[in-house]
C-alpha cells in the first residue's frame, strides 16, 4: 500500500516510521538533532513549495510535507485498519 504525502510524493506504507506535526521541531531538542543529522546526510526532502505542516520519517528519508500530520495519519491508518 502507498501513502500520498503531498505534491507528487508517494511512499510505501511499509517504509513509514513516524509522522509528526511541524511544531515538534521547536518543542523537542532530540527531534531537531535528528532532522539536522538527516540534513547533513542529505536525507531530507521538501515536498512542494507550500509551507511544511508535518514531518514524515521513513527508513531512508525525512520529508517535510505541506499536508497536516492529522491527514497523513488518517491515510496511514486506513491501511492498518484494512490489513
Amino acid at each position: 500500500m502507498y501513502i500520498h504525502l503531498g505534491g507528487e510524493k508517494i511512499i510505501r506504507s511499509s517504509e513509514l516510521v513516524a509522522i509528526f506535526d511541524i511544531s515538534i521541531e521547536k518543542s523537542s531538542k532530540i527531534s531537531k538533532q535528528y532532522v539536522n543529522h538527516a540534513q547533513q546526510q542529505k536525507h531530507v526532502e521538501m515536498i512542494g513549495e507550500e509551507e511544511a505542516k508535518s514531518i514524515v520519517v521513513t527508513q531512508n528519508t525525512v520529508y517535510y510535507s505541506p499536508i497536516s500530520s492529522t491527514t497523513i495519519k488518517k491515510r496511514a491508518n486506513q491501511f492498518v485498519a484494512n490489513a
